[in-house]
């Protein structure tokens, strides 16, 4: 305890039960403990809760008497996450800003930052283990494991690193909070993109990517509707078509399975049986400039991966070539979607990530 006092941890504070439990942690611990809260987006009363959120953040840190302070990051979330974030709408493909933001500004930005405040180390509330020399692991609440969103991550990165959490199931995360009297305690988790907050995703986007109508088809170039712009529909989408009550039609769902951004056409198959259509279930996909958090395990290897935070592992063949990975699935995956992350592990610890930039039928 007497040794941790002489380092000193800045704890990113967001102004959820997460961050404030951790900080909690560290104190106990016996670090000399900062508490930083990011600003990352321009709160317009639309998006980010911000200014509730840094009040949450006041209160936790007066309780636990630790000094807070506020970093505004703006400028370099807009730079080097928004900007890819839209880019990669315009291209028609589904980005995943969480990870981009993790790799470019909480533990990049914030890391920076911290150092100027004399810390040795960054800790934040995320769901995820280290181990060994800038190794990472799922946590030990395998519902919460949140290693997907630090895929990016740099080995340096990872040893800069703390999360309290890691070891502790997030039902004994309230309690903790109840028991200290936190007004976070039952704070709602927050979800979904931060900077469109209560707004429909579609009614966001648009500000920035103006719709651009355009005809729904089926493989074989039948029209069957009209959508508002292909960048507001995801692979395996089946609601909000508007494709139903066709004469002579089949009357089963309709979903999704491709977006053809040059003809600004939005492609649709029918489920099959009662089912999904077989158009939407991949065999193979490749990510190109694949990193690594630390040694690849060999130029060829099997593992496990995810394609979205929500799935379960699932059994890979992975081969590396010229910086890529071409990764072949035991069983073939649904709505794999480019621009979504591929995750690698080997047993619980996470190998890296990288982009998907083609998927295999």
């Amino acid at each position: 305890m007497r040794e941790n006092q002489k380092i000193r941890v800045v704890c990113g504070m967001s102004g959820g039960v997460d961050s404030a439990v951790a900080a909690h942690l560290l104190k106990q611990q016996g670090y000399d403990v900062i508490g930083v809260f990011m600003k990352n987006w321009q709160d317009d009363g639309k998006g980010c809760s911000a200014a509730q959120d840094y009040e949450d953040v006041k209160s936790v840190c007066t309780a636990f008497d630790i000094p807070y302070y506020t970093v505004n990051f703006e400028q370099q979330y807009y730079d080097r996450v928004f900007t890819h974030f839209l880019s990669e709408y315009k291209a028609g493909r589904t980005p995943n800003p969480d990870v981009l933001c993790n790799s470019e500004i909480k533990f990049a930005a914030f890391l920076d930052h911290a150092k100027m405040l004399g810390a040795q180390n960054i800790a934040t509330g995320h769901y995820a283990r280290t181990k060994g020399n800038g190794h990472l692991y799922k946590s030990a609440d395998t519902g919460k494991d949140q290693t997907y969103f630090l895929c990016m991550l740099s080995s340096a990165q990872v040893q800069s690193a703390m999360f309290p959490l890691g070891e502790i199931q997030k039902s004994e995360v309230r309690t903790i909070a109840s028991s200290l009297n936190l007004k976070v305690a039952q704070k709602k988790d927050s979800t979904g993109i931060c900077f469109i907050g209560e707004r429909k995703f579609r009614d966001f986007l648009s500000g920035f990517l103006p719709a651009q109508p355009g005809d729904i088809k089926t493989p074989d170039g039948r029209v069957v509707g009209s959508h508002q712009g292909v960048m507001y529909y995801t692979l395996g989408q089946r609601r909000g078509l508007g494709i139903g009550g066709r004469e002579n039609a089949v009357d089963t769902r309709w979903f999704v399975i491709d977006k053809d951004v040059g003809a600004n056409t939005l492609i649709v198959a029918q489920g099959e049986n009662g089912g999904e259509p077989a158009a939407l279930f991949s065999r193979a996909l490749f990510a190109p400039d694949f990193h690594f958090i630390n040694e690849a395990p060999g130029d060829a290897f099997s593992c496990t991966a995810k394609f979205r935070y929500r799935q379960s592992d699932q059994q890979v063949h992975v081969t590396l070539k010229n910086g890529g990975a071409h990764i072949d699935f035991e069983q073939r995956q649904r709505a794999v979607t480019p621009g979504q992350y591929a995750v690698l592990y080997l047993g619980d610890e996470c190998l890296g990530g990288g982009v998907i930039d083609s998927v295999y039928f």
